[in-house]
C-alpha cells in the first residue's frame, strides 16, 4: 500500500517546472553548540578509540585516543579536546599520552561547515578539523561499524578543513587528499594567523559540485577546483562526515603536560531546493526506469550539444547528489543512487543556461 501511495504522489508531481538554479541561501541542517555541561553528546558524536594497526595510529602518532571525560569535556559552553602527558594502557598497549578523536554521527553531500575553535599549543601537537568519506574502510571508525566501510583511503576522499602543527605556531593549513594526490599532497594551502591558540577563530569550508573553498574568519586561503573531475581527483560527490582530534607526534616537547583544542560550535549548512510554478516548456525527457533503484538513464528528445548539470534534492529540499555530464548522445546516465533512501526526489537539470525540474521515485 505504501508503494502505491508513493507512486500516486509521484504521478501527481510529475508535472515539471521551469526554474533557474540560483545561489540558494544556506540553511542550518546540523550543529552542536555545546550548550551543556559534562560528557559529550553521544547522539551526535562517536569516540574513535580503536587502534587501527597493531599497537599504533597512523602518521606515527604516539597517543591513545580515549572516551574519558579527562580528554573530552564540555565546560561553560565549550568543548575541550585535551591532550595529556600521562601513562595510559588500553587494548593491551601502554602509551605516554592520551587525547580524543571524534566522528560525527551525521553525513552530508555538499554544504558549508563552520567551526569556531581555539587551538592547542606545544611542539608535537597536531589538532585537526577534517572530513572523510562515509564509505571509508577503517577499523574502529563509526561508519565502518555501521556497515559503510567499502572503500580504502584515499579513494574515499579526505577534506582537511584545518590543521595546525605546534612546531609551526599560528600557521593553519587546509588540504585535499585523493588518489591523485595524498600524503604529502600538492593540493594544500594556508596562512599565518596571529594568536590561534589565544583567541577563537571560525574555520570554514564550502563544498559544492564544482569546488571546495577553505577560509578562516571569512578570508579565503585555498580553493580546490579541478577543471576535469574524475575518480582520481574528485571522490567528493558522496557523503562525508566530520572528525575532530588532537594528535601527538614523536616530536612532542618533553616539557609538555597538556593542552586542549577548544570548540565553541560546529555547524553544517546546506542549500535548499528552489521552488517554482509548473511550466509547459520543459524539453521532452524520459527517465528509465522510473521508479529507480540504483541506476537510470535520462533520454532527451534531441542529441545534446552542451554539458548537462544535474542536481538531485530529497523530500526535505536538501541537495543529495550532483553531476555535470558532457554530451555523448541523447542519453545521460544517472548512477550512484543506490545509497539513497526510498522516496520522492526532485531532479533539476540545466541545459543551455535554462534549468528544468522533474521528479523520480527511488525504491
Amino acid at each position: 500500500m505504501q508503494y502505491y501511495l508513493m507512486r500516486l504522489l509521484f504521478l501527481t508531481l510529475l508535472c515539471t517546472s521551469l526554474l533557474p538554479i540560483s545561489a540558494q541561501p544556506y540553511q542550518l541542517v546540523w550543529a552542536d553548540e555545546f550548550d551543556y555541561t559534562g560528557n559529550l553528546d553521544t547522539s551526535k558524536w562517536f569516540h574513535q578509540t580503536k587502534l587501527p594497526i597493531p599497537g599504533s595510529w597512523y602518521n606515527g602518532e604516539i597517543q591513545h585516543y580515549t572516551d574519558r571525560i579527562e580528554n573530552t569535556e564540555v565546560k561553560n559552553g565549550v568543548l575541550h579536546l585535551t591532550a595529556i602527558a600521562e601513562t595510559y594502557t588500553d587494548q593491551g598497549v601502554t602509551k605516554e599520552h592520551t587525547s580524543a578523536r571524534l566522528n560525527s554521527k551525521f553525513t552530508f553531500t555538499y554544504g558549508k561547515v563552520e567551526v569556531r575553535a581555539k587551538l592547542p599549543t606545544g611542539v608535537g601537537t597536531w589538532p585537526a578539523i577534517w572530513m572523510l568519506g562515509q564509505n571509508i574502510s577503517e577499523p574502529g571508525a563509526y561508519w565502518q561499524t555501521k556497515g559503510y566501510g567499502t572503500t580504502p583511503w584515499p579513494q574515499c576522499g579526505e577534506i582537511d578543513i584545518m590543521e595546525h602543527w605546534g612546531h609551526n605556531q599560528d600557521y593553519v593549513s587546509s588540504a585535499i587528499h585523493t588518489p591523485s594526490s595524498f600524503g604529502g599532497t600538492v593540493n594544500v594551502g594556508g596562512r599565518f594567523i596571529t594568536g590561534v591558540s589565544d583567541t577563537f577563530h571560525v574555520y570554514e569550508m564550502e563544498w559544492t559540485p564544482d569546488s571546495i573553498i577553505f577560509s578562516v574568519d571569512g578570508q579565503v586561503h585555498y580553493t580546490y577546483a579541478p577543471t576535469v573531475k574524475d575518480a582520481d581527483n574528485w571522490p567528493f560527490d558522496d557523503p562525508q562526515y566530520i572528525l575532530m582530534n588532537v594528535a601527538i607526534l614523536p616530536t612532542i616537547d618533553t616539557n609538555f603536560t597538556q593542552s586542549a583544542m577548544e570548540v565553541d560550535y560546529v555547524r553544517v549548512y546546506q542549500q535548499q531546493a528552489p521552488s517554482g510554478r509548473a511550466s509547459t516548456s520543459t524539453p521532452t525527457l524520459r527517465i528509465s526506469p522510473n521508479p529507480v533503484q540504483a541506476i537510470a538513464n535520462l533520454t532527451f528528445s534531441a542529441p545534446l550539444t552542451k554539458e548537462v548539470a544535474l542536481q538531485l534534492y530529497d523530500g526535505m529540499g536538501k541537495l543529495v547528489w550532483s553531476r555535470i555530464m558532457l554530451p555523448a548522445s541523447q542519453t545521460v546516465p544517472l548512477t550512484g543512487l543506490g545509497h539513497l533512501p526510498t522516496g520522492l526526489y526532485q531532479l533539476l537539470y540545466r541545459i543551455d543556461a535554462k534549468t528544468y525540474r522533474t521528479t523520480l521515485l527511488k525504491i
